[in-house]
């Protein structure tokens, strides 16, 4: 099958391509900007900006099964910005895929469209876990309206008869090997002295080897059809193995090299800290990202971990690497040159 994957230059979408590739598909990209990893691949690279509709209609063309993998993550920037990657980008994904007979999706979700701010979520499924009714940043805001646009549009009617199979999948804090953002940042704050829990980082958080977040999506997939049981379903992804945040981020410091990390400020200092970074950066002409903001602060101060019966039942998903394992190739991944 061709199956084009967006973002599919990224961590988790270069994780997919590697999957599908394995599995026999005819594997495509879509990203602005080209990819020499991909290229190694031989992966179809079709360069543009998901917030285009016509690029996005070209991305598409003669594309069998799509995983939407792409989006603006992060917790600051403009709420346009945002809108325009995740919201708007997701449209003309479902408008290219009805308008091209695509049959299949394969969204990727964040668990944040359901994290209600200081409200902790121990052992939370799909269908006791709500939407969250508000937001601190724009990131789970877009997230939530492009989720919920895909799962509206399970079972429409697309070009050539049939109709589009839809899912969303939630993978939950994502790190392993060929990880360039979330283990280059805690390494780089740590070497500085800036890297502080929260409430002593006692709460426990699921997290998602790549691997594993990789096999949900490709379970999910080869599981989608129409008037399946995971049709028009999001489902919470992770390892299944929730840990404390101290224990989580010292793992991953230590799989680098680096020492533990014991500091510790209250949740209403960093929330204070946070809402005043937040008047700064947005007042003053302060670069990059704040080094706190209300969101993140309750993100690392919250219990949340979830159950993962659904997709197992669902899709047959259980995580195949634990996380021992998991921060073992990422130590060896880690030590290899670059």
């Amino acid at each position: 099958m061709r199956v084009l994957v967006t973002g599919g230059a990224g961590f988790l979408g270069q994780a997919l391509c590697r999957g599908l590739l394995a599995q026999g598909h005819t594997v495509l990209s879509t990203q602005r900007r080209r990819s020499a990893a991909l290229d190694a691949m031989g992966i179809e690279q079709r360069l543009g900006d998901l917030a285009d509709a016509a690029q996005v209609m070209r991305a598409l063309d003669g594309v069998e099964a799509v995983f939407h993998n792409a989006a603006k993550a992060g917790h600051w920037g403009s709420e346009q910005s945002y809108v325009d990657a995740n919201v708007t980008g997701t449209a003309n994904v479902l408008a290219a895929c009805r308008a091209q007979g695509i049959r299949h999706l394969v969204y990727t979700s964040t668990p944040s469209v359901a994290h209600n701010g200081r409200a902790p979520c121990e052992g939370g499924n799909e269908i006791d876990t709500p939407y969250a009714p508000a937001f601190k940043a724009p990131y789970p805001r877009t997230k939530q309206i492009a989720e919920k646009a895909v799962l509206a549009a399970n079972g429409t009617p697309v070009a050539g008869g049939g109709v589009l199979a839809t899912v969303a999948l939630r993978p939950r804090l994502i790190w392993g090997p060929g990880d360039t953002n979330l283990l280059p940042r805690l390494v780089e704050r740590a070497r500085a002295g800036r890297l502080r829990f929260i409430a002593g980082g006692h709460n426990r958080m699921d997290t998602s080897f790549v691997d594993n977040a990789a096999d949900a999506h490709l379970r999910a997939f080869a599981a989608l059809e129409p008037g399946s049981a995971c049709a028009g379903k999001a489902y919470f992804i992770s390892n299944g193995e929730p840990q404390p945040v101290r224990e989580i981020v010292n793992g991953l410091l230590v799989a680098a090299g680096e020492p533990r990390v014991e500091a510790s400020v209250p949740f209403a200092v960093a929330y204070a800290a946070g809402a005043l970074c937040e008047v700064l950066w947005h007042t003053l002409p302060l670069q990059g990202e704040p080094p706190m903001t209300r969101f993140v602060a309750e993100q690392l101060a919250t219990p949340h971990w979830y159950d993962l019966s659904a997709a197992k039942r669902d899709f047959g998903y259980a995580p195949q690497v634990s996380v021992a394992e998991g921060l073992q190739r990422l130590a060896r991944w880690w030590r290899e040159p670059r």
